[in-house]
């Protein structure tokens, strides 16, 4: 069982000008933390949906994924700012303080905000919403703890994006 650490999110928001998508994530997972970048866990769906999803080949070094995410105006950060986690565990994390996403708004183009997963919809609704007064699409998360969904079923949730 992993210990329980406090830790400050240790990787900044990326977006740009011409962003117009955000995606949150709840907080980064240990390889994340590990790579400097989101999503760095191999096993975590969310590189190859979004490849799918824009017709592209999954982005590998976190230089390709930064192109893939300025080509297709995508944001990408987190609603946790810090708090209290075990390991990757998102059902463990607690004392949160919310990533403030108001620069990310302010900045860019961005008119939709998507979810990946229900953790990073609960703590979104719980700590941002009031905040921002944007209301976010969940869609389900492209984490390797999600069975339930096919790389299949997650491509066609997350083809939203694209609309």
């Amino acid at each position: 069982m992993n210990k329980t650490q406090f830790i400050t999110h240790p990787i900044p928001p990326f977006f740009n000008a011409d962003s117009e998508i955000l995606v949150l994530g709840s907080f980064p997972s240990v390889k994340s933390r590990e790579e400097g970048f989101f999503y760095g866990n191999p096993k975590n769906r969310f590189w190859t949906v979004l490849a799918e999803v824009y017709g592209e080949s999954a982005p590998k070094t976190v230089e390709e994924k930064k192109a893939f995410l300025s080509k297709n105006k995508i944001a990408l950060y987190d609603v946790v700012y810090s708090c209290e986690i075990a390991g990757s565990s998102d059902a463990s994390i607690k004392n949160v303080k919310a990533a403030d996403i108001g620069k990310i708004l302010s900045w860019s183009k961005t008119g939709r905000i998507f979810l990946n997963g229900k953790t990073a919809e609960k703590l979104y609704d719980k700590y941002i919403y009031s905040k921002t007064g944007v209301k976010a699409t969940v869609l389900p998360s492209t984490s390797p703890a999600n069975a339930a969904y096919s790389k299949e079923k997650l491509t066609a949730a997350w083809s939203v994006l694209k609309k």
